[in-house]
């Protein structure tokens, strides 16, 4: 399997993943008012906005996203996810070799005692869904906390049901819930 092609189905179970999830909190009355939820989940979503806004070359702000209520992150996020399979069908295997310099890498230098060092855009692409899936962990331990059942959103499970689309549900996202 190339690079690009796994890239793309881990997009595919990030995007089922974070759906599943926000089914879950959203059903939750506990789940949908707490704050460290409302956080993990605004950051799981402002970091995939500012690596999509770099490989598009467009300008990001730290604080994107932060005026949105709980209700409107879905949405947003889900944004992203159309962008990032249109993003992903451009690129060639090549394109994930070349090197990028993350806008805020600089800012890491006195937290690593170093200047980072440079990354490809493949590895970008990669840090998203690990990133992603650390803290959508992370939500579904305090779902669990808060007396809720997580859902199974391991990448293995998602191979196993099928590689499913994701599942924003009807609520908040409407045609979401039917785009392939």
């Amino acid at each position: 399997m190339k690079a690009l092609d796994l890239f793309k189905d881990l997009f595919r179970h990030m995007e089922w993943a974070d759906a599943a999830v926000w089914r879950a909190v959203l059903s939750s009355p506990a789940a949908a008012s707490d704050e460290r939820i409302k956080t993990w989940l605004h950051h799981i979503h402002m970091v995939q906005h500012a690596f999509i806004d770099v490989w598009r070359e467009q300008s990001h702000s730290a604080n994107a996203g932060s005026d949105l209520a709980l209700t409107e992150l879905p949405e947003w996020g889900g944004q992203f996810h159309q962008l990032a399979v249109t993003h992903l069908q451009s690129l060639t295997e090549e394109d994930l070799d070349r090197p990028l310099v993350m806008p805020w890498a600089k800012y890491l230098t006195k937290h690593l005692g170093r200047d980072p060092d440079v990354t490809t855009k493949g590895e970008t692409v990669l840090q998203v869904a690990a990133h992603s899936t650390y803290h959508r962990g992370q939500v579904n331990a305090r779902l669990r906390e808060l007396g809720s059942e997580p859902p199974l959103v391991d990448y293995i499970a998602w191979i196993w049901f099928g590689k499913p689309a994701a599942d924003w549900g009807e609520a908040t996202w409407g045609s979401r819930a039917s785009r392939p």
